[in-house]
This record gives structure tokens, sequence and C-alpha cells, in this order.
């Protein structure tokens, strides 16, 4: 039993415990992504990682293979949906898996669209029956695969199995070796086509192997479940004592990978992973404390820019391990901003929005971000640090509270108020006997006394807040940035206590505004940065002006900070991205180049900009969250060669639309460009095309922006950016090659992936078409042309009947007219006709009453003696009774002529007399009352009176026009 004394002395005990695993982690921590299973839409759970020729990652997870191109995430299930338990990529391309009950590869078809091809069926019938396929391994031209089961051996499309005496329960291939591992038998080698058990090993019969690497070229490294690390070299196991090995016995190792040549990467179930060197000391480790979403990681792999991919139970994490970009806490719950940094006998100090805080440097370490220590706060300083300054190898605080020298890890306050914003030395030279802070309340005085720094008030003549300063050792004068007035510069007097001469500068003074105008030293010169650039005081006109050399470099940017490192080159800040003007390496024409940092965007504290270029290998930079950390010259060293892939083209708007899935072949292995024979011919339906692509520069993705020109439709190429999709919609037919490439920001451009198409015309543009349109049109000539000759021959046809129509219709129309004539004239000399004879009548008649009046003059008178004159008179009266002819004969010639008027009338009306009948003809001759009185040698009354009894025998009444009625009843 444990006494209550013992009980504290073991919580004690295991509190150090845990700080000391605490110390082991490192300040520096590189870029860690986490992707949750929502995220790359898959399972959750992740066994095995690799990487292909073009950089793309694969997965076997839970629900099939997974893979990322560093935009893009894709899943191709299995045959039945089984979970994927391990992969392998062959050097053809092809991805060797193996699940639940199944193995197979993925290949891609004609068009670059992974598809699966199951094996199973090449094993004999009796060993089809596989349960889960744990490990792959392709050694050369022959495939091996595990189940607890069988071995698998495959070469030359024909399997071969091996059985265990109890169970396979590892597989893997180091130094050319193929190890596998019989729970009974233990350890076994595979050599001439047998597994041959290892001698003169440790009893592993209850020890499970979870990865063997390459130690060196003799040596192989054994990792365990759940007994550490071995050695097996020369047939002998031995264990590998480390510094940690009990570490790697409690968190279990369940996987391991090598990176580079001589570090190694262990996954573990309970703690994340760990990076061990070839001496097993750890150098690095990684768990949640980290940044890490989860501590147990079930696959570990290095990919080919020596990044690290972890499987986790549910989802993936990725650690850009080689980057030259660290992120560094002092604070233990990362909430802290940094506004200062500086290095001072082997310790970092950072001032933090929360104090200051310090960690003592591990030395041998180039790269101060490898130190393993922990940070802790130095006492007495709680509250905002905004400076920190190494003079006379001391180190100056200043902070919201005033000023503070550190001296013996002890802080010492100079003076309590005002807060303290800068130190600026009087002289270059060390040590510096006098000192000028800047605080809110104007300047402050600081002697340097033998071996301390002494609060010497404050220096009379101004007391506005001076934040930023530079003492111009040539002219004696003091230069300080206003936050909306301008420039001011001091001149102080012989003692320093007080200000002798003092001007503001203005924009009238050449500055291009009042606001953001930030004093500094650049190449032992006093320059401004303002809104427009970088300017410099003209001492001779008493003027800003532009600095041509920076302004040549720098262009008219807002700079809110700028600090020269000690080789020259000069590091700044512009709307909070990070950069260098490095002098040490030149490009095309010019004697620098420009770098920028885009992983650093937003993150710098905006206002409070701050680098602290210690050196090439480090250089630390104030951040809204802790302090980053770049080993520049690993940053320009690390510069890997650019790629990039094309990863999908579909169709827009319809459905099952891949026109290319992302994988290029060539001679039936996987190539980074497309072949010459694999152009498309695409249908005119699919004119809308959307291209996607991407880099797998995976550490690097922030940096790298795209260019793309479809040739055949742009006449360009387009602007850099940032976005790794591009549509073209309703693209007319032809011959199209798209192109797209890659550019880091360091200007380095990557080669372009090129894809060449067609796009072929619609039915109604191509050649058979335009023929058949042509026959059709000439079909269409033939017929309009004998249409038109019908439609001639029809008119000709019809002018003839026409014309012939109308010379018949005009000559009988002359017929008739020549008839109505002769008709007219006929009746016309009738009419005539036969009013002469009726004047003839009249005349018989009177010739009759002369004859009746002689007659009886004749007998009563004695004409014997002339006989013959009376006779011939009498003779000359009955040649005239006889000549004219009585009314039977006019009747029947004046019915000739009116159309048997008389006949119809009396046939109609036979009561009428005869005299009734003349006056009906005289009528009917349309004759007035005296032609027809003279006719009938009568008075006009007479005739009216006969007219009277006409309409009465004809029942006519007085309304009715007589010559009307009698036309009527007799048509």
């Amino acid at each position: 039993m444990f006494n209550r004394r013992s009980d504290k002395k073991w919580a004690l005990t295991l509190i150090l415990i845990l700080a000391i695993t605490i110390v082991k982690a490192q300040i520096g921590i590189p870029q860690i992504n986490n992707y949750s299973s929502n995220l790359y839409k898959g399972g959750t759970q992740n066994w095995e990682i690799a990487q292909d020729k073009n950089g793309i990652m694969y997965f076997a997870n839970n629900e099939g293979l997974l893979s990322y191109n560093g935009k893009f995430w894709k899943i191709a299930p299995l045959p039945h949906k089984t979970v994927l338990r391990s992969l392998a990529i062959d050097t053809d391309g092809k991805i060797y898996v193996g699940g639940q009950d199944e193995l197979g590869y993925f290949f891609p078809d004609a068009q670059g669209v992974l598809r699966y091809h199951s094996l199973k069926a090449l094993l004999p019938a009796n060993e089809q029956s596989l349960a889960d396929v744990w490990d792959i391994v392709i050694d050369g031209e022959q495939i091996f695969f595990r189940t607890t089961s069988k071995i698998l051996w495959l070469k030359n499309n024909i399997f071969k199995v091996f059985k265990p005496k109890s169970a396979w329960e590892f597989l893997g291939l180091a130094n050319q070796h193929l190890i596998a591992q019989d729970t009974e038998r233990g350890l076994m080698l595979f050599k001439q086509g047998e597994w041959i058990p290892l001698n003169n090993q440790l009893d592993f019969k209850n020890i499970f192997i979870t990865a063997a690497l390459s130690y060196n070229q003799n040596t192989i490294l054994l990792t365990t479940q759940k007994n550490g690390l071995f050695l097996l070299h020369n047939n002998e196991i031995t264990p590998w004592k480390t510094a940690d090995a009990d570490l790697f016995v409690k968190n279990r190792i369940s996987d391991a990978k090598k990176i580079g040549s001589s570090l190694f990467a262990f996954a573990s179930n309970a703690a994340g992973c760990y990076i061990v060197d070839a001496s097993g000391k750890t150098i690095q480790s990684f768990a949640d404390k980290e940044g890490l979403q989860k501590n147990n990681v079930r696959s570990i792999f290095s990919d080919r820019n020596q990044n690290l991919w972890l499987g986790f139970d549910d989802g993936i994490g990725f650690i850009a391990f080689n980057n030259a970009i660290k992120y560094i806490y002092p604070d233990a719950a990362k909430q802290t901003s940094s506004y200062a940094t500086r290095v001072l006998n082997g310790t970092l100090y950072v001032g933090t929005s929360n104090g200051l805080y310090q960690s003592k440097l591990e030395s041998g370490y180039a790269d101060l971000s490898y130190s393993h220590q922990t940070f802790s706060e130095i006492n007495n300083t709680q509250g905002q640090v905004w400076n920190l300054n190494v003079i006379n190898n001391k180190l100056l605080i200043g902070h919201e509270e005033g000023a503070y020298v550190l001296n013996n890890n002890a802080v010492q306050q100079l003076f309590h108020y005002p807060g303290t914003w800068v130190f600026e030395p009087l002289t270059r030279k060390q040590p510096a006997t006098e000192i000028i802070a800047g605080t809110y309340n104007g300047l402050r005085r600081i002697v340097f006394n033998q071996h301390s720094f002494i609060d010497a008030g404050s220096i009379k003549g101004f007391d506005e807040s001076m934040r930023f300063l530079v003492y111009d050792t040539t002219s004696n004068t003091i230069w300080a940035s206003h936050p909306y007035r301008g420039i001011y510069r001091f001149t102080l007097t012989a003692d320093k206590k007080e200000i002798k001469e003092s001007r503001l500068f203005t924009n009238k003074d050449g500055l291009p505004s009042l606001l953001y105008n930030y004093v500094t030293r650049i190449k032992n010169r006093v320059v401004v940065a303002t809104e427009k650039g970088i300017f410099e005081f003209d001492e001779k006109n008493q003027r800003f002006s532009p600095s041509k050399e920076l302004i040549a470099i720098l262009g008219e940017e807002v700079y809110q900070y700028l600090n020269e490192d000690p080789k020259g080159n000069i590091w700044f800040v512009t709307n909070k991205k990070v950069g260098v003007v490095d002098f040490t390496r030149k490009t095309a024409g010019k004697n620098y180049t420009l770098v920028y940092f885009p992983e650093l965007n937003g993150k710098v504290v905006p206002g409070f900009e701050n680098i602290y270029p210690l050196n090439q290998q480090n250089i630390f930079i104030g951040s809204t969250n802790g302090l980053i950390h770049i080993n520049y010259q690993r940053y320009l060293k690390n510069i890997k060669p650019l790629n990039v892939i094309l990863t999908q083209i579909k169709t827009i708007g319809l459905k099952d639309s891949t026109i290319f899935g992302g994988y290029f072949l060539k001679e039936n292995r996987i190539a980074d460009q497309q072949h010459k024979n694999q152009k498309p011919k695409l249908a005119y339906a699919f004119n809308s095309l959307h291209f996607e692509f991407s880099s797998t520069l995976y550490e690097q993705l922030n940096n790298i922006e795209f260019s793309y020109q479809l040739t055949g439709f742009d006449e360009t190429w387009s602007d850099w950016g940032s976005k790794s999709e591009k549509d073209y919609t309703n693209l007319p037919a032809g011959n199209y090659t798209f192109k797209v490439k890659a550019r880091n920001n360091l200007g380095n451009e990557s080669a372009p992936v090129v894809y060449a198409f067609t796009i072929l015309p619609p039915w109604y543009q191509t050649w058979w078409f335009y023929s058949a349109c042509f026959i059709l049109f000439l079909v269409l000539i033939y017929l309009l042309i004998q249409r038109q000759k019908r439609k001639h021959l029809k008119q000709q046809d019809y002018l003839k009947k026409t014309y012939q129509l109308e010379i018949e219709h005009n000559e009988k129309e002359i017929v008739k007219l020549q008839n109505e004539k002769l008709e007219n004239e006929v009746n016309f000399k009738n009419k005539e006709l036969a009013t002469a004879t009726m004047h003839l009548m009249q005349r018989g008649k009177l010739i009759s009453r002369i004859k009746e009046e002689l007659v009886p003059i004749v007998k009563t008178e004695n004409l014997d003696e002339s006989p013959e004159e009376f006779k011939k008179i009498l003779s000359l009266i009955n040649d005239s009774e006889r000549a004219d002819a009585d009314w039977d004969s006019f009747a029947i010639h004046f019915d000739h002529v009116h159309s048997n008027f008389l006949t119809k009338l009396k046939e109609r009306v036979p009561a009428l007399s005869g005299n009734d009948l003349k006056l009906c003809a005289y009528l009917k001759m349309n004759l007035s009352s005296k032609e027809i009185a003279q006719l009938m040698s009568v008075s006009n009354k007479a005739v009216e009176v006969s007219r009277y009894r006409l309409r009465k025998k004809l029942n006519v009444s007085s309304d009715t026009n007589l010559f009307d009625y009698l036309i009527e009843i007799t048509s």
C-alpha cells in the first residue's frame, strides 16, 4: 500500500515524465493539413498510402481507392463496395489493390478513366476465397499478396499459393529481401521461389512486425506493434536501443517509412508520429498538440518531396515535413500574437500580446526551429510587449507599461510610464552609451553606464507618440514618423536632454500624403515607406523625393515594413504579403530576385509587422497566431521541379460526360503527356467543355499559379491565377489544343501539359452533308428547270387555248356583231319597209276612195268622148290597188320583223280587231300618237280613244305603260 506522501511522489514523478515528454517536441512545427472524411467524401479508415509517377496520392480507404491530386478528391470503389486494405503501384502505373475477398488492379482505359480489373479469375478455383488482403509487395515483375491464410505469388499471370503453418502476419520488402512472418515459424525470407525460415533469430512467434525498412545497405530495420524496434543484420536480429524506445513500445508502432537516406517516420497508435534519425534520436514528433486531428495513425507515407501523409482511423493528415517554413507557438494555448523576436546568448525571446517568452536553444542545430525545448514565460512581463532590441549584449524590452532590461534571466524596469514602442542607439558602434526610446508620450533618454542601463528621463520639447525612430549619425538628427501628420526631424541639444530644433515635413515637402509614412534605415540611409513607394530626403533641397534605386525594385506599393538582413537583402511587408529583395540571387537582366511568400499572406500582425532576419537559416516573422520561422536557405534549395497535371475533361450539361479521366497512356504505361495517337474526335454535341488541372507540389499549393491557352480559340495565354478550372462553351468545329502550365512564387514555370482534340462539325456541316446538299441542289435545279419547262409549256398551251378561245370569242363576237348589224339593218329596213307599206296602204285606200268617188261620176257623165282616158285612170287605180298589199300581207311582214308580234298578240287577246292590231303594231314600232294619227288618217283624239279601248281589251291599267306591256306579253 502507498501512503499519501508516496502518492504525491508518484504524481510528481508522473508530471515530470510528462514534462520530459513535452520537452522532446521541437519548437518549430511545419505546415499541417487535416482532411476529414466529410471533406474527401470517403470512408473513415485509411489503411495504406502510395504515390504514382505523376505525384497523385492514393489511399486504401474503407470505401475504395481514394485519390488526391492537390485539388480534387476522387474515390473508385471495388466491385462489391468492400473495404480496401492494401495497395501498391508498379512501374507501368498499375495500381494493385487488395480488399475483402478481392484483389486486382486499377488502370486507365483509352479515355484516361481508372477502371478496375479483378485478378481472382486467375486463382485456382479452390483458392478464390480470400478474406482480407492486408499487404501487397511488388518486386520487379512479380507481385505478392498477403492474407492471413495464404500468400499469393503472381508471375506471368500465374498464381502460386503459399500456406502458413499458422497464419501470415506480415509481408514486406527491404534491401531487395522479401520478408514475411509466420506466427509459428517466425521470420521467413523468399529465396528461389520458396519461403525459408530465418536462422539465428529471436523468438518472433508472438512479436508482430508492422514494417521492414532499409536501415543501411546491409541492415534492415524492423518495427513491431508492441515490442519496439529491431535491426536485422547478417541474419542476426538485435533490439535497436534508442532514447525513446520505451515510448515506441508504449504507443505502439503501427507503420513506418523511410524519409530520404537517413530519417525514419514511425506512426503510432496513441501518440501521432515520430521522426527518428539513424542514430536513434527523435528529432521531431507530431501529435494532436502540434496540430494533428488524431493521435491514432494507421498508415504513414513519405512522398517524393519528403512530405508525410498520415492515414487516421477517421481522416487523412499531411505534414510538410521538408518545408522551410515552420510555426512556433510560445504559449501552450497557441493564442498569442508575436510582436518582436530576438536571439541572445543561445536563447530565443519572443515578445507577445501576453508577455515575454523564452526558450533555451538546443546546440547543434543551425536551423533553430529544430531545437527541442519548451517555452516559458518570463516573470513580471505579463501584458503587451511591443519591441525587443539587443544593445550592448543586453535585451531591452519595450512594454505597454514602460521599458525593461533583462539581466540574468530577470527583468528590471527602467521606467514605469509611459509605454515604450522602440529603442534607437545614437551610435552604430557597440557599446552604445546613449539610447533614445520612442514612447507613448514623446522621447526618452536611456544611458549605458559600464554594465547597466539607466533611465535618464524624458527629452523635453515633444510629447507625442513616437513609434518609428531612426537616428541619422551623419547629421546627428532623429527622424520620426507620425501616424497622420507626416515626418518629424529633431535636433537635440548637446546634452541630449531636450529638442533644440524640430521640423515637420508634410505633403508640401514632397511626401505623397500625410498618411502611411514609415521611417526606417536601408543601406545605411534613412528612407521613408510611403503610400507611393520608398522616398529619401534630399538634403540640398530639403525635400523628400522618390528613391530611384528602391522604387525601381519595389515599385510604388504601400510598404508597411522594411528591414535589412545581414547579407543586405531587404525584407518587407506590403498589403499583408511578405517578401524579400534577394541581392544574392540574380535573375534575367537584374542583380536581384524578388521573392514573395504566398504561404504567409494575411498571417502577419496588421499595423505591427515585424521581421527579425537573424541569418539565412533563421528568419522570424511575427504572426497573429504565434511566430513564423523561415529557413530561407532551405526554402531556396527546396524548390522542387514544378509539374502540372490535367485531371479531368468533361462536357458541360451532359450526364456521364467524361472525355478524359486524368491519365495519359503510352505503350500501355501511364505517361505524363498525351500520345499523338490519342487525339479524340468529339461529336459536335460535346462542344462545351470543362477542364480541371492541378499541381502535385503539395507543400507549395498556395504558391502555385496557372496559365492556360486553347489554341484554335485563344489568341494568347491567360493571365496567371490560382484558379484550377476552365470552361469553354459553344466551341465551333475544328482542331484544338488545350495547354496549361504552372508557376511558383519564384517565377519558375513548369513544362506545359498538352491535350489535343478535334470537335467534329455538326451533321449539317460535314462533307457528305455538303455533297448530299449539292446533289440535292442539282436535283432541285433539274426539277425546277423541268417544272419551269412544264410550266412554260402549260402556260404556252394555256395561252394558245386562251388565244384560240379569244379568237373564237372574237370571231363569235364579230359574227354576233355582224349578225346584230345585219339584223339591225334588216330590222331597220323591215321597219322602213313596213312603214312604207303602211304608207302605200294608205295611199291605196286613198286611191280606192278616189275610185269610189269616180265611179259614180263615170256612171253619170258621158265619157264616151274620151273613154280611153277614163279607162286608163281606172286601170291605174286598179293596178295601184293590186300593188298595195292588204293588211294580211302587212301583218305577215310585220310579224317576221318583230318576232311574230301580231300573231302572239292575237293568240293572247283574240278579241282584238284589225284596227286594234294596227294600233298595237304602231305602238310596237314606238310611234307617237301624232304619227299614228297620220298613218291611220284619224285625229289625235281618235288615236287616244283607240288606245283607251285597247287598254280595256287588254285589261291594262292606266298606270302601266302600254308599250312595255305589249313587249312583256309578247316576249
